[in-house]
């Protein structure tokens, strides 16, 4: 990297740091009439669409979200995995997430082959009116990846995922991103909104449909619609599946994948385990 692009990454640096102070500096407020989670609430999870949880993990609860995925893009196949996201309550309405490399294995033609670069992120629940659910997460990605797979900067991100309830089985989800890539101005900013409608079948079922767009501010964009659903196996557990296909040529042809989630609670004090 060159040593014109340092002050950019320490100005951006410095940002994301204020942002999470500023999350955290607050006091106790109340948020959504249910406030933010606790151990008594079930597993909820960050999969398997693209558009994240507005809700964030009890305090003293680790949870890990894993996944396998298959991509089809133009003449190319590419499994991935485990796509591992680890979520820690550090305090209440605050979460720690880390996005462990994922392994990109190309089954055939140009895509390349190997790991996906390490990103750590601080997540916050915001007090929001109107029944609605709101949170802010601010993140940086380290360049650990491969050659081929890495962007080869370290890339700060912002992110606001919402949610409401619209009836008692009917609810809307969505999120905005902006991410800067230090090493490939081109990109920057690049935008990614997502909206998702969801439909809970039962207490341990749901499925949903969902469009996601990625914007870069110099680039074609890319347009995918995906859809799937979850179960609840146990209180603390879920699996869950998605498919979906692009919009445009810039875009993967189609993709599916499956997950498994679990938490656990109690880590800072009262029992530790992932029983129902």
């Amino acid at each position: 990297m060159s040593q014109r692009s340092h002050p950019t990454i320490h100005r951006l640096t410095i940002s994301i740091i204020l942002l999470v102070v500023a999350l955290n500096a607050g006091a106790s407020v109340v948020l959504a009439e249910d406030g933010c989670p606790t151990s008594s609430d079930e597993i909820s999870t960050d999969r398997p669409d693209v558009t994240n949880s507005s809700r964030v993990v009890p305090y003293g609860s680790l949870q890990m979200e894993n996944g396998v995925d298959w991509t089809a893009r133009q003449g190319s196949n590419v499994i991935s995995g485990t796509g591992t996201r680890l979520r820690l309550g550090v305090a209440q309405c605050t979460e720690v997430l880390a996005d462990v490399p994922a392994y990109f294995y190309s089954l055939n033609g140009r895509a390349s082959s190997g790991f996906s670069d390490f990103v750590v992120s601080v997540k916050r629940e915001l007090p929001v009116p109107f029944g609605f659910h709101l949170s802010a997460t601010s993140g940086l990605g380290f360049p650990t990846g491969s050659n081929k797979i890495s962007s080869h900067g370290y890339d700060p991100y912002i992110q606001f995922p919402w949610s409401r309830q619209i009836s008692d089985n009917w609810s809307l989800h969505g999120m905005f991103t902006v991410t800067w890539f230090t090493s490939q101005h081109i990109n920057n900013p690049t935008f990614e909104p997502t909206l998702s409608l969801e439909r809970e079948f039962g207490p341990t079922h749901d499925l949903f449909v969902e469009y996601v767009g990625d914007y870069p501010n110099h680039a074609r964009p890319s347009q995918v619609l995906d859809a799937g659903g979850s179960w609840q196996v146990t209180r603390l557990e879920q699996v869950d599946f998605h498919v979906g296909f692009g919009l445009n040529s810039s875009s993967p042809d189609h993709f599916l994948g499956i997950g498994y989630s679990f938490r656990l609670d109690g880590l800072f004090g009262g029992s530790l385990g992932n029983s129902s």
